[in-house]
C-alpha cells in the first residue's frame, strides 16, 4: 500500500488520538449551547469511527511490513552468510580439483613413460605381450 510508505506513522497514531478525542467531545455537545452542533452529533461521531478504524488498519499494515521487512534483512543475512562460506568451499573443490588433475596427470606420464619402456622391448617382434596387457588394464583402472 503507497500510503504506508508515502506517510509517515506518526500521522496515522495522530489521526487515531484527534478522532478518539473528538468522539469523546460529542458526547458533551448537548451542554454546549448551540443547536446545530448536537444536530451534526451522529454524523460526527460515524466519521471518527471511520478515521480510528482506518488509522487502525494502516497502522497495523504498517506493522507488518516492518515485521516482513525484518525478516527479509534477517533472511538476506543468513544468504550473504551462505554465500560467503560457499565461496570458501568453492576455493577448497577447486584446489582439490588441481591437486587431482596434477596427480592424474603424473600418473598418466607415468604409464606412458613404463608403456614406452616395455614396446621398445617388443616393438621388433610385433606381438602384444602380457606386461604390457596388463600395463594397460591398470592405467584403465587407475590402479599403478
Amino acid at each position: 500500500m503507497w500510503i504506508v510508505h508515502w506517510l509517515p506513522s506518526w500521522v496515522f497514531y495522530g489521526l487515531l488520538g484527534i478522532s478518539i478525542v473528538i468522539f469523546g467531545i460529542t458526547y458533551f455537545l448537548r451542554f454546549i449551547p448551540l443547536p446545530f452542533l448536537y444536530t451534526y452529533k451522529i454524523p460526527i461521531q460515524i466519521a471518527t469511527v471511520l478515521v480510528a478504524s482506518i488509522s487502525i488498519y494502516l497502522l497495523g499494515a504498517r506493522a507488518n511490513e516492518e515485521h516482513w521487512l525484518a525478516k527479509v534483512r534477517e533472511l538476506e543475512a543468513k544468504v550473504a552468510q551462505a554465500e560467503a562460506k560457499s565461496q570458501e568451499e568453492n576455493v577448497r573443490v577447486v584446489e582439490k580439483i588441481v591437486v587431482q588433475n596434477r596427480v592424474v596427470r603424473e600418473r598418466g606420464q607415468d604409464v606412458v613413460r613404463y608403456v614406452d619402456k616395455e614396446v621398445v622391448k617388443y616393438n621388433n617382434v610385433c606381438e602384444i605381450p602380457g606386461v604390457f596387457i596388463d600395463a594397460h588394464n591398470k592405467a584403465v583402472e587407475g590402479v599403478k
